[in-house]
């Protein structure tokens, strides 16, 4: 392009590196707003946070210390950009950048990276498969907001990935774990085994405004379980409730107790919102509900391997964004439209666009 790299933002919740990260992560997390609701949140927040750090602290002791998450997203973003450059040779060469809401690299360290790498044309994109205000719509809203402090408002060209829930490929990367998942099951019980696909679930007071998520993670495992012939019974579930307010159910730990108590014996558990291991795959997944499997009487209860570095999930990143790039969009045409329940004005905003893009801007608070 003869005018810098095309930067491609990796945006994600990231985590703690190790043990002397969990409480500053789980003292932001618990005072984000657009994440978590409490009353009394500023004095309620960092009583959770405090209150559970020795506890998480535990659970990160048991899976070696720390969270994988930045090892396996740069893994994902060398393998994407191979494949972007030759896919997209017009906007090469393409450079990715690490984008995490509480713990670094934050977005402020993407932005000046790119500025220091001569970026002019950006790409936010979201590394959550399925929208959600509470996860890409508050870190594309922490990523402008991060433009705002550092000064590059005008630095750079913006369009969004806000979505990706059915892309061909990711579906194809889906359905390959949940298949290698399988073979975890002798051939005499594979066709009794239940396939469980677990979220991170959100509190109901983000799901009542409108929120997208619910549907967008039916419409993954719709299209997994189409090419899987809808050959196994499944169903869907929500992980990693925290905090005393109402969160998105049935709870993956009730799933399992209550399939422990109807005698089912084969489960295989799908980490269906998430692209690589972290705690909640490692820890409460493998280990407390693994745990609780055996407790209940499931003799088989296995976990579909996360995409983690999966070159077919490589392809799919890479396909996303090229896709995205030829189309000159600034984001999704649903990206535009607010939430029927929204009062937040920075919702589905873009900073400095690449293209005009329509901004449905009447949310609860009637305001044009």
């Amino acid at each position: 392009m003869g005018d810098g790299p095309t930067g491609i933002v990796m945006m994600n919740l990231g985590g703690p590196k190790d043990l002397s990260e969990v409480q500053p992560f789980l003292l932001e997390l618990f005072a984000d707003r657009e994440i978590i609701q409490l009353p009394m949140q500023d004095w309620l927040g960092p009583f959770i946070a405090r209150r559970r750090t020795k506890s998480v602290q535990s659970n990160y002791r048991d899976i070696g210390g720390g969270s994988p998450i930045l090892k396996w997203t740069e893994e994902q973003g060398r393998g994407m950009i191979e494949r972007l450059d030759a896919l997209s040779p017009q906007t090469a060469p393409h450079k990715f950048y690490v984008a995490f809401r509480y713990i670094q690299p934050k977005s402020e360290d993407a932005l000046k990276a790119m500025k220091a790498d001569g970026v002019k044309r950006a790409v936010a994109f979201t590394q959550y498969p399925q929208f959600s205000c509470s996860t890409t719509g508050s870190s594309l809203n922490e990523l402008w907001r991060a433009a705002a402090r550092t000064g590059l408002q005008d630095a750079f060209e913006w369009s969004v990935i806000d979505r990706w829930p059915t892309h061909p490929r990711f579906v194809e990367a889906m359905t390959k774990t949940v298949e290698d998942g399988l073979t975890q099951f002798s051939e005499d019980d594979r066709d009794d085994v239940l396939v469980v696909f677990s979220a991170h679930s959100l509190p109901m007071s983000v799901i009542n405004r409108g929120d997208a998520y619910p549907g967008e993670i039916g419409a993954t495992v719709h299209e997994v379980m189409e090419r899987l012939g809808y050959g196994y019974e499944y169903m869907i579930s929500y992980q990693s409730s925290v905090g005393p307010v109402p969160w998105l159910g049935p709870s993956t730990e009730q799933v399992v107790k209550d399939l422990g108590a109807k005698g089912r014996k084969n489960v295989l558990v799908v980490g269906i919102a998430f692209t690589s291991d972290h705690i909640e795959t490692l820890h409460e997944l493998d280990i407390e509900y693994g745990e609780l499997a055996h407790e209940v009487g499931i003799t088989n209860f296995k976990r579909a391997p996360a995409l983690n570095g999966l070159p077919l999930f490589q392809d799919a990143l890479a396909e996303v964004v090229a896709e995205h790039l030829a189309s000159g969009e600034a984001c999704s045409l649903q990206y535009g439209l607010r939430c029927p329940g929204c009062t937040n004005e920075q919702c589905r905003n873009i900073l400095h666009p690449v293209a005009p893009y329509r901004r449905m801007r009447v949310g609860a608070n009637g305001k044009p």
